[in-house]
């Protein structure tokens, strides 16, 4: 499933820090995109509840999932950027996690394991102090 989310983000620009030269504190490059996941019409009540409860910690107090980029020296490559990060996340969000299918070890296994809990159990045989007859 390929997530376009581009019309119903918001975005802000502010001066970004980094390469410019000169050209750095005359021009806004950093974008910010902010995207309501209540208001959006491109997900249905359930896909939004997933993404709310998979992106808690990228959420704001106000409901809205903040992504911004300043990797950019142009605002409309650092505004692509966003996008695509944005995108990337709620894609990932949104795909279920394939079941584990619950196996038991085979009988090859179990005699590794026993093997070497014996091995380990000789190593710390052999550590021991055994007193001699004299004391």
């Amino acid at each position: 499933m390929k997530i376009d989310i581009s019309g119903e983000i918001n975005f802000q620009t502010a001066r970004s820090g980094g390469k410019g030269g000169q050209h750095v504190n005359k021009v806004e490059t950093m974008v910010m995109g902010k995207w309501a996941i209540r208001d959006s019409a491109f997900f249905s009540n359930e896909e939004k509840e997933i993404i709310i409860q998979k992106l808690h910690a990228k959420i704001s107090k106000e409901g809205y999932l903040i992504v911004k980029s300043q990797t950019d020296r142009t605002q409309i490559g650092n505004k692509e950027k966003v996008i695509e990060k944005m995108n990337m996340i709620l894609e990932q969000a949104l795909q279920t996690k394939k079941a584990r299918i619950a196996t038991h070890p085979n009988k090859a296994a179990k005699e590794k394991r026993i093997k070497a809990k014996k091995h380990r159990a000789d190593l710390k045989q052999q550590r021991r102090w055994i007193p001699s007859k004299e004391d």
